[in-house]
């Protein structure tokens, strides 16, 4: 009887059993070729046809590239080497043109001796640059973020520190009327007011400032014009500052496309659809060429500060029609929160609805920014040296004269390094974002 019951009842292990690898198709590399590259049989022609181009392409490049001079002064002597070591006529890379001319390349014709001065400049930006993008950093370095673009103006361009001092006195003034002016005016009025007059001020007020604080405390570098930056000196600058300029606008302009007020809406509209619809370039040139003949006769405006401006108008456009595809995203109920909270616009606008809508905008925002960066090198059909221009340059010498693809693939592995630089960080911040949220 105890036997056949023992035969009926189920076994109950008492103890665990120690924990065992799963089966090597089912984890790790294995598991991610079977998924990804071999899931069917058309992915698997798909992928054997993939490795043989790939295979093919790098059989081409790398023994050039590998296989490439680095110590010579000209083309010439870069082809006698070349003849020397593996035969006459072998395709071999001369990465000489890049060690003979990448300070050209990254700094273009600035004075030499003065290099630590761009280098300090883009530590600077960095350092003040942490605590925006990371909230780790301690909140008393936004301080040197505030400072860090006067002083790096000062740097770049040198003369007397007095310039940088009476542009940051422009700006004070206007944070001084917005704040003053709030009540009485309204929070409208006192935007338009604290817009209105630092720009006077800087039009009208700000040289003589410079010039009498100069005579009194004479403190200044050496002066360096426009025309000689060049390289991705010139680019960062002007990507950095297109970039850093337009967020802010664009903000505004998809704040104001969205306004009830009627003014406000139709300029903001206006403004976004004639500059979205007229390319980069043809803005660049009425920068270069046109913007002249609308100032007072005797005007020296530096053509860098013009396209300056040009691009993060041009920026600040499509920001606004990114931010405003943020905006639309959000659910009715987050304005309705806001209303019932008792909230003004800008206070419902700053703690509810634009911190969820710039969160779902980030994708677009950061593929904005990469686009403007690379579109920087449109500013060589406008005289401006930049790295396509000094390629140009270089390759005109009589030195390395036939000289392509080794300057050009160094031009697109910096601007690799800093597109894929801004898209990683996109991927972090959303990734922190939605961790954050949930």
């Amino acid at each position: 009887m105890s036997d056949t019951h023992a035969q009926t009842v189920a076994y109950v292990r008492t103890t665990m059993l120690p924990p065992q690898d799963p089966p090597r198709a089912e984890a790790g590399a294995i598991k991610w070729l079977r998924e990804n590259m071999f899931s069917s049989w058309l992915n698997v022609i798909l992928t054997l046809l993939s490795l043989y181009l790939i295979w093919s392409v790098l059989a081409l490049i790398l023994p050039w590239a590998a296989r490439g001079i680095w110590d010579a002064a000209s083309l010439t002597e870069c082809r006698a080497i070349r003849d020397q070591l593996y035969g006459e006529g072998s395709d071999v890379a001369c990465w000489a043109v890049i060690s003979d001319r990448w300070q050209q390349l990254l700094f273009g014709f600035y004075p030499q001796d003065l290099y630590w001065r761009p280098v300090l400049s883009l530590v600077l930006f960095l350092v003040a640059v942490l605590p925006v993008l990371f909230t780790e950093m301690p909140r008393k370095l936004l301080i040197l973020t505030g400072l860090a673009p006067f002083v790096i103006f000062w740097l770049l361009w040198g003369g007397s520190i007095w310039s940088a001092v009476s542009i940051l006195l422009g700006f004070a003034l206007g944070w001084a009327v917005l704040k003053y002016t709030s009540e009485p005016l309204g929070a409208l009025g006192s935007m338009i007011l604290a817009v209105v007059v630092p720009l006077l001020y800087w039009f009208l007020l700000a040289g003589t400032v410079a010039g009498a604080l100069h005579a009194v405390l004479p403190i200044g570098i050496q002066e360096v014009q426009s025309k000689q930056f060049g390289g991705f000196m010139l680019s960062i600058i002007i990507g950095l500052a297109g970039i850093i300029l337009s967020l802010p606008l664009g903000i505004l302009l998809a704040l104001g496309r969205q306004s009830d007020l009627f003014f406000i809406n139709k300029v903001s509209v206006g403004f976004i659809e004639i500059i979205r619809g007229v390319p980069l370039i043809v803005w660049l040139f009425t920068a270069s060429l046109l913007l002249n003949y609308f100032l007072p006769p005797g005007t020296n405006f530096d053509l860098m500060l013009r396209v300056i401006i040009m691009v993060t108008l041009f920026s600040s456009a499509y920001i606004a029609e990114v931010v405003r595809g943020g905006l639309a995203a959000l659910p009715k109920g987050q304005y309705e929160a806001a209303d019932a909270l008792g909230l003004d616009y800008w206070k419902s606008m700053r703690l509810i609805i634009l911190p969820q809508a710039l969160k779902i905008s980030i994708p677009g925002i950061v593929n904005t920014f990469i686009g403007l960066f690379k579109d920087t090198t449109l500013v060589v059909f406008i005289g401006l040296l930049d790295p396509i221009g000094l390629s140009n340059s270089i390759r005109a010498s009589t030195d390395w004269n036939g000289v392509y693809w080794e300057l050009f693939i160094f031009i697109g592995l910096m601007f690799f390094i800093f597109c894929f630089t801004m898209g990683r960080y996109s991927l972090f911040l959303e990734k922190k974002l939605r961790r954050e949220h949930r």
